[in-house]
């Protein structure tokens, strides 16, 4: 097991890697708990969930929306947690986000903690206190920043995961390698089968890699007013794939990450032997999906992306692998050169 601490202003965030996650009942309170998952986690692990009351939500992205924070908030009153309760969500980035959010605004802000049940989760989406949900068609685009007192990452869990599911968090995994991690991305690259057959001990050590990684850009840059845009390599596109076509967020990222990586090379960041290992691994773990987006719509979706600032956005490049730049260019010449490459796939 691995502890890794973030720090934010005299509080601490624990994120405990290859812990098993019914430890969780030693880290939570005796009393004013009460637990948010979804159906599918409840099925696979409800019976052994510490004793406290369980609101389920339906499974996947629909659910990130103000009308469940309001059926859940409106649970909590009817289950008595005051000031002093506590939220525990079980489940993978979807229940996260929905319980960081919803602990963040009840009752002006309570604790909370997560057990994180997807690879996605486990390495990006329940780490740095980024809470949200959607609305309409824009992503994420109310919400809070507000850390959980703890993660646990118990990659065990990740054995009853669907395999889309499995590989879709994955490709945040790579992410996360090609903008901070040269040594992780050799490490996905050769280790094909033990990362296929989930294997406990490579996942803990390569999510270790990916959260240190997560934890120290977030350390230094909380509510993303800097470094931590770097973080959203991929996503610029890969939000706007994964809305258009309604593919699983880590299969839009991953063609969100090679338009990227193209455009690195364009632009002379990335060389063409290092855009090539990029593009092979994606390849390798069949992550890239063929999108082709009408340009009109494209720029819609750029437009409601909150990297955006008037007609520009912040848009991450691949400085060689691991290494990231951030730049702002106009929405129009992000939007060009998708028209211009999105048959590169």
């Amino acid at each position: 097991m691995e502890k890794v601490i973030i720090n934010f202003n005299g509080s601490k965030s624990e994120i405990l890697i290859g812990t098993s996650w019914e430890s969780v009942s030693e880290l939570i309170q005796e009393s004013g708990v009460a637990i948010v998952t979804d159906s599918n986690v409840q099925r696979l692990y409800g019976e052994k969930f510490p004793d406290f009351p369980v609101l389920t939500i339906r499974p996947g992205e629909a659910s990130k929306k103000l009308e469940v924070i309001e059926f859940l908030a409106e649970r909590l009153i009817e289950t008595g947690i005051d000031r002093t309760g506590f939220l525990l969500g079980i489940g993978g980035g979807v229940v996260c986000d929905i319980t960081g959010f919803l602990a963040s605004i009840y009752l002006r802000g309570i604790r909370c903690a997560f057990v994180s049940t997807s690879l996605l989760s486990q390495v990006d989406a329940s780490i740095g206190g980024k809470n949200g949900v959607n609305l309409g068609s824009t992503k994420n685009v109310l919400g809070s920043f507000s850390q959980p007192e703890f993660v646990i990452c118990d990659p065990v869990m990740l054995q009853t995961l669907p395999e889309d599911e499995y590989f879709s968090g994955l490709a945040e995994l790579i992410k996360t390698a090609i903008i901070g991690n040269e040594k992780l991305f050799g490490l996905i690259e050769n280790n094909y089968s033990g990362i296929s057959k989930r294997d406990p001990d490579l996942l803990t050590m390569l999510e270790s890699m990916a959260v240190n990684f997560k934890t120290a850009v977030v350390s230094e840059d909380e509510k993303e007013s800097g470094l931590r845009r770097v973080l959203n390599f991929g996503h610029t596109y890969g939000h706007a794939i994964e809305l258009y076509k309604s593919f699983r967020h880590g299969y839009a990222v991953a063609s969100g990450m090679e338009l990227a990586a193209a455009f690195s090379c364009s632009r002379g960041y990335l060389s063409k032997p290092e855009y090539d290992r990029i593009i092979g691994l994606l390849k390798t773990f069949k992550l890239l999906r063929r999108h082709d987006l009408p340009d009109t719509q494209l720029k819609q979706l750029i437009l409601r992306d909150k990297k955006r600032s008037g007609n520009d956005i912040y848009f991450v490049f691949a400085q060689g692998i691991g290494k990231a730049v951030v730049e702002k260019i106009a929405v129009d010449e992000v939007v060009d050169f998708y028209r211009k490459n999105k048959s590169v796939q």
